[in-house]
């Protein structure tokens, strides 16, 4: 087999990846065990938002405080497994330092501002050229909830980081909230509106339909398991797969969390783990957000879908083989009914999937230091969604050799080394 161009890993990355090769003229192979878009896949069950604005990585200041705390409540917002701890500690560790103090989390907040901004826009364009624009709000605007004020001012450096950005917000209170989310329960008075966000209405549809878009423009896939790189001389010369070699001149690694093998195959150790998330979604038309919304005080987002009111979040470190811990997802059920009382509790699916995550929150997007025409393109965590349509953008100027929109070096998995 021979292809310009083998991007491992048909999700959300990857599709978007594939179409932006295609639109340069190449030829392109997808590689992928599983469907594009089935339950398998992180973005299928993810809380469905393009928030340009998620540029505050997932540690912060002090957080090492409520390490211990964590440790000994399995049901918490983040839990870790005592059975992986030994093997979790080192990523743990890079993970509280990345973001210790303001100045590094500004710095985080720079770079992923630059993957982000004009997402919902940049998806709007993607999903019309493959005639899933139905699957985008670009413009919906997304919503953080609190009770009061004072969760607000509990967020105040990441409010005045996005601030300084030239992220713009607007603040609503009591009476005003009500008025905007009449489901929402009444113990929620205070809320922040931010107009530039956007959401995707079937993120599993979306990434199917991308796919789908692409095979019909002469991209292949085939269901294997890419397992090594031949190079020789130090440049690229086939992918090694469980279906047998393919030739090409570029790889992409788009493998989700399964990337880093094939990364250090190719030169570079990533400390990447799985923040392993569940969701509960209440299927049907019944009580939920009129705009999508984050809730401070219990570390979820609810989206109103096309299947039903989806609650998404906790973070469990727990690696990619062990079971589901369910007890997670009727936490986030519980969750849900207190938001918005009526929901339809017999209607009610769980879902987990891995969130493929470095330790600073920070994606890997970058040429391979050890094989040259193999490309990074993984570790997107919380914000695979709504950055992958950049990321493959990205991507497909690094395969090609053209100018980069713009600045990789935070993205480079070489920081890690």
């Amino acid at each position: 087999m021979r292809s310009d161009a083998v991007i491992i890993g048909a999700g959300v990355i990857g599709a978007q990846t594939a179409l932006q090769l295609l639109d340069r003229g190449l030829t392109v192979t997808l590689v992928d065990p599983s469907p594009p878009g089935g339950e398998q896949a992180a973005s299928y069950g993810n809380a469905a938002w393009l928030s340009s604005h998620s540029v505050i990585p997932p540690s912060s200041p002090g957080v090492w405080r409520q390490v211990p705390r964590w440790l000994r409540d399995p049901l918490g917002p983040l839990a870790v497994r005592p059975s992986y701890l030994p093997r979790a500690l080192p990523w743990l560790w890079r993970y509280l330092r990345s973001a210790s103090t303001p100045a590094k989390v500004e710095a985080i907040a720079r770079a992923l501002r630059t993957l982000l901004v004009d997402a919902p826009a940049l998806h709007a364009e993607v999903a019309a050229k493959a005639g899933l624009a139905h699957l985008i709000d670009a413009k919906s605007g997304l919503m953080h909830v609190y009770t009061d004020r004072t969760g607000f001012e509990v967020e105040a450096l990441g409010w005045r980081i996005r601030r300084d950005l030239g992220i713009v917000f607007e603040e609503i209170e009591g009476e005003a909230l009500a008025e905007r989310q009449p489901d929402l329960s009444r113990e929620y008075r205070f809320g922040v509106f931010v107009p530039e966000a956007g959401h995707c209405r079937n993120p599993g549809a979306y990434v199917a339909g991308l796919v789908a878009h692409a095979e019909s423009r002469g991209a292949r896939r085939i269901a294997a398991m890419a397992l090594d790189f031949r190079h020789s001389g130090g440049r690229l010369g086939a992918v090694v797969t469980t279906q047998g070699e393919i030739d090409c001149g570029t790889a992409i690694i788009a493998a989700g969390v399964r990337s880093g093998p094939l990364a250090a195959k190719a030169g570079d150790r990533v400390p990447l783990d799985s923040e392993r998330g569940y969701h509960a979604i209440a299927e049907g038309d019944g009580p939920g957000p009129t705009t999508p919304i984050m809730v401070g005080d219990r570390k979820v987002v609810i989206t109103r879908l096309e299947q039903g009111v989806r609650c998404a979040g906790q973070v469990e470190i727990g690696g990619i083989e062990a079971l589901p811990d369910w007890r997670r997802a009727e936490i986030l059920k519980s969750h849900l009914v207190a938001m918005f009382p009526g929901v339809d509790t017999g209607r009610i699916r769980f879902w987990m999937g891995h969130r493929p995550s470095t330790p600073d929150g920070i994606p890997c997007i970058g040429a391979a230091s050890g094989v040259a025409g193999v490309v990074h393109a993984f570790g997107h965590g919380h914000i695979g969604l709504v950055s992958s349509a950049r990321t493959g953008r990205l991507a497909a100027q690094l395969a090609t050799g053209e100018a980069l929109e713009i600045d990789l070096t935070p993205f480079s998995a070489q920081r890690f080394s």
